[in-house]
């Protein structure tokens, strides 16, 4: 997979500790898909020099949303500042570049004849599930997104979604929208939907496999894994998933699979 160098376009805080960071490197972008992820170098890269001088290891990003810039097609990264690579990110300004290379793995998978579309985002599991969204009413399709999080500062703001979008809001502490958790409105929307989609941390789906067992009719769930990986490319293994198939790798079999096939 060849290296590019991806220049910042724009750096902002969304809300809370959750920052939007937006590149222009339209070739990043052929036959992309949402729900596939990138590599990203945590370290200044040079026009002239494309090997990393810092040791730290790429992180991955699922593409955010897209928009029309000056030179073309840009995309972003919505993420969680948590730690020294995310904090490095978030510093960048206009006209940094940054190495990084993909798209990766295997996105979401959309059936034609699916027009109800259900989905389910934790924290910042939002970040994928917004350009789904908006790809599939640019395919006159319905979407109804159900955002969870311990409280509102985790909550992806609707101000920013298109106004096609029913928005859903849960919250641990009821501090904004209903109290409770995501996989309750997860369970009432599911009977009408044609598939659903969900990205966020591995507890919400296994509660989501829970309630789904017995009690929910049989609609397919898509979810995507998120797992620390240091290639994005198979090689190092360090993203294997046990499955119900066999051990898979969420970079190249993933990080899309089926709700049912992981938990």
């Amino acid at each position: 997979m060849k290296q590019i160098v991806a220049t910042v376009t724009e750096n902002a805080r969304l809300y809370g500790n959750t920052y939007v960071t937006w590149f222009a490197a339209p070739e990043l972008l052929r036959a992309a898909v949402p729900g596939q992820f990138l590599m990203l170098r945590v370290t200044v890269a040079e026009p002239d020099c494309r090997l990393p001088c810092d040791p730290l290891l790429p992180r991955p990003f699922s593409f955010h949303r897209l928009r029309e810039g000056p030179d073309g097609t840009e995309w972003s990264l919505l993420y969680d500042v948590v730690g020294r690579g995310t904090q490095w990110l978030a510093s960048r300004t206009p006209g940094d570049a940054v190495a990084c290379w993909g798209p990766l793995g295997r996105g979401f998978s959309v059936r034609p004849t699916s027009q109800q579309l259900l989905l389910v985002a934790g924290g910042v599991g939002v970040a994928p599930l917004v350009w789904l969204a908006e790809a599939a009413l640019a395919d006159n399709k319905s979407v109804t997104l159900v955002l969870g999080g311990r409280s509102a500062e985790q909550i992806y703001p609707a101000s920013q979604l298109p106004a096609e979008v029913e928005v859903i809001v849960t919250t641990e502490d009821g501090s904004l929208g209903r109290r409770g958790l995501a996989t309750e409105d997860f369970l009432e929307h599911l009977e009408w939907c044609d598939q659903a989609f969900a990205c966020g941390p591995n507890p919400m789906f296994q509660a989501m496999a829970r309630v789904m067992h017995g009690n929910a009719p049989r609609r397919p769930v898509q979810v995507l894994m998120e797992e620390g990986m240091a290639c994005g490319a198979g090689i190092c293994y360090g993203c294997a998933v046990e499955t119900k198939k066999g051990m898979r790798l969420v970079c190249k079999d993933g990080p899309r699979f089926d709700l049912r096939d992981i938990f």
